[in-house]
């Protein structure tokens, strides 16, 4: 019998490697053939030749190359274009070109003298280089995870397209509310993403609990302390071009973004406990509670740590861009990091409040487990 269960796990795991790999074949001839699907022109270099160097300063200079690209897809397929490309040694906006790079194009409807197609630059066709990126992704989450990782995988692409949907509800009806939309879509996430990774079960039930009430209660916090302080030092600058109240769309940016840390902390939170009492069943609720204490005292600071790291990258660019251009400190850094600092503090606020949260609820949880047994 029990050779029987292996035979038939066996072949579960060959079928889905076989699936998994002719899935990635699939994929990759897709994306290698898939000029036809785009409505703009697909253009694929063929010659690339450096013409034009002049110098701007002692640190950039400016190139001028000529591209030889064929037109893969729409009327002209098969056609040659050439294009002018200049770039510059920075690479801010514009990058140099290589034989075997695809480019959008936007193709000068006026040919030649000779009759050649010419045209610029639109953008590059990076969709090969993702695919890489996420079959790399995809494939170390299954390699670590095993099933955890495909419901992973799983659970990742419904919340993507739960988001989609629910940004595209928003931004069709102008009398939603965001923060409306984003709190129904919290609570997806959350039981979405527990439910397929960890099961059914009472570790997955504190976690869910743990999690919403820490978000929620950090939304709060963070809510009355930008109204008690008028949201005095607050830059809303870069969201200047938005046609919807920016207040609103900042806090539901704080609430998904601290959704994320506390959902870590609580299914850490969770799974010790759990563990703990899956290994001693006699275990005191006291020594659960120490324990769970000074689990929650190590993960706390590398969590709220990995909360401001993440924030404040993404405004570094802009910051260095404000540097060299003779901005002051004292100005560049309110501008860039008031909103990004706003949330790194509410997003930390969420994780030190689902430490208690999740250790009282996976307790309860446990003592409900023990009186059962």
């Amino acid at each position: 019998m029990n050779i029987l269960k292996r035979n038939e796990r066996s072949y579960k795991q060959i079928l889905a490697y076989a699936i998994l790999i002719l899935c990635f074949v699939a994929s990759v001839i897709f994306v290698n053939h898939n000029h036809s699907f785009y409505q703009k022109p697909v253009a694929e270099v063929m010659e690339a030749t450096l013409v034009e160097t002049t110098l701007i300063n002692d640190i950039d200079s400016l190139f001028t190359q000529q591209l030889i690209a064929k037109l893969k897809n729409g009327p002209e397929k098969g056609q040659l274009i050439h294009i002018k490309n200049e770039y510059s040694t920075s690479g801010a906006y514009d990058q140099a070109y290589q034989p075997g790079n695809e480019l959008f194009v936007s193709i000068d409807p006026s040919k030649e003298e000779n009759g050649e197609l010419s045209g610029t630059i639109l953008d590059v066709k990076r969709d090969k280089y993702m695919l890489i990126v996420a079959w790399v992704f995809i494939f170390t989450l299954l390699i670590v995870g095993k099933k955890q990782g495909l419901f992973s995988i799983i659970s990742l692409a419904v919340n993507a397209a739960l988001l989609s949907y629910a940004l595209d509800v928003y931004v069709n009806h102008f009398g939603v509310s965001l923060l409306v939309i984003c709190s129904i879509s919290a609570v997806l996430f959350t039981v979405i993403s527990l439910v397929l990774i960890n099961g059914l079960n009472e570790k997955t039930y504190a976690a869910i609990v743990a999690t919403l009430l820490g978000t929620f209660l950090s939304l709060f916090i963070a809510y009355i302390a930008l109204w008690a302080t008028s949201e005095n030092g607050l830059r809303y600058e870069e969201m200047q071009f938005l046609t919807r109240p920016y207040q609103e769309v900042f806090m539901a940016g704080l609430f998904l973004g601290s959704l994320g840390g506390v959902m870590d902390i609580a299914i850490t939170m969770s799974s010790s406990i759990f563990g703990l009492y899956e290994k001693n069943h006699k275990i005191s609720l006291k020594a659960l509670q120490q324990s769970g204490l000074e689990i929650g005292k190590d993960i706390m600071g590398t969590m709220t740590n990995i909360l401001f790291f993440v924030y404040i990258s993404g405004s570094i660019p802009m910051i260095i861009l404000y540097l060299n251009n003779g901005v002051p400190l004292s100005y560049t850094l309110p501008m860039n990091l008031s909103l990004e600092l706003a949330r790194a503090l509410a997003g930390g606020i969420g994780i030190v409040l689902a430490i208690p949260i999740s250790l009282y609820a996976s307790i309860f949880f446990v003592t409900r487990k023990k009186a059962k047994s």
